[in-house]
């Protein structure tokens, strides 16, 4: 395994990636990619959880209660996802899958930003759903998360204006069952690539944490971009420490 630390290789080392080595592209992204954006981490000491506990799906479900605090918490993270815009790395990840290297795109992330970068619809897979939006938990209508602020500002929960059933903001919460046929595709993804790439995730949190190694198994080369050390290290043929956001500055300009 090589890891590399300073800039300018890093940055020499990710240009590779739009110069055709590789024509299977497969990424991960997690927190570290956004944080650069300024979205706060969930999970890591002193970010949201260590101050808010998530509200369990089950309670969301049974508790008016519980229901008023998780939309709360929507409205407080909806403030920061209108301000951040995207950054080198989510560009640059947009630029590999226009020029078709990267077929696909996984991610962690529920803040919209790799869609504010123009990233194709139908090559982005989140495994864990988008917090930028609502759907209804009985007929899956899409609405709009502004348009219920003033029902919950008068402590209601609000409701589907089709069907009549539960809002509630788009992103996969613990307890609710994970998207199968989004982690169908993104398994079959990492079986089929020749270069799996990981920005910004510690590997962790599963199942995502188990694609690069499905990779690994098929026969793809594994890159790791993380400021930290992740289980999955000794998997890859390399990782980088270097900022993400700066590492990809120079990407679209070689």
């Amino acid at each position: 395994m090589k890891t590399i630390t300073g800039l300018a290789e890093a940055r020499n080392y990710v240009a590779q990636f739009k110069r055709g080595a590789y024509h299977r592209i497969v990424a991960l992204t997690g927190a570290g990619i956004s944080t650069e954006s300024g979205i706060p981490d969930f999970r890591s000491p002193g970010g949201i959880w260590s101050k808010r506990q998530p509200v369990q799906y089950q309670d969301f479900v049974r508790s008016e209660e519980s229901r008023l605090e998780d939309w709360d918490r929507r409205f407080e993270m909806q403030d920061y996802f209108q301000k951040a815009s995207p950054n080198a790395a989510h560009l640059a990840l947009s630029s590999l899958a226009k020029d078709g290297c990267l077929q696909r795109l996984v991610t962690q992330n529920v803040d919209g930003l790799h869609q504010k970068a123009g990233f194709p619809d139908e090559r982005l897979i989140e495994i864990h759903g988008n917090s930028t939006f609502a759907s209804c938990l009985s007929c899956g209508v899409r609405a709009a998360l502004e348009d219920q602020r003033d029902t919950v500002e008068i402590g209601r929960s609000p409701v589907c204006a089709r069907c009549g059933g539960l809002l509630k903001a788009a992103v996969i919460s613990f307890g609710q069952r994970m998207p199968e046929a989004a982690l169908q595709n993104a398994a079959a993804a990492a079986q089929e690539c020749d270069l799996f790439l990981v920005l910004g995730s510690s590997l962790v949190v599963h199942p995502a944490a188990q694609l690069p190694a499905l990779a690994v198994e098929t026969g793809a080369e594994l890159v790791i971009l993380n400021g930290e050390e992740t289980p999955l290290d000794s998997y890859a043929s390399t990782v980088i420490r270097t900022p993400l956001a700066q590492t990809f500055a120079e990407f679209d300009e070689e």
